[in-house]
């Protein structure tokens, strides 16, 4: 996932999936992932959220730099790409 020179590096598949399941076996109602650029580590992360309004927190990527940058957003359930 994420390949090509828009993106630092790429997410393996089996990651993004354990991160799914991960949200949807939460004890916290969460209803999307975003999947995080940290810049510092180098790395993906998944942070989880309840809110789609949450989501406007998140700087959406771009070349710019900064610590961390939205990549895309999921909704857990129907896995579907809303950003």
């Amino acid at each position: 996932m994420f390949e090509g020179a828009s993106f630092p590096k790429s997410l393996d598949e089996q990651v993004f999936e354990n991160w799914l399941e991960a949200g949807r076996q939460s004890r916290i109602p969460y209803n999307y992932l975003l999947i995080i650029w940290d810049d510092i580590e180098g790395e993906y992360q998944p942070v989880y959220v309840e809110n789609r309004e949450e989501i406007d927190g998140y700087d959406r990527y771009t070349n710019t730099p900064g610590r961390q940058l939205l990549v895309a957003a999921y909704d857990l359930y129907s896995e579907s790409r809303i950003v």
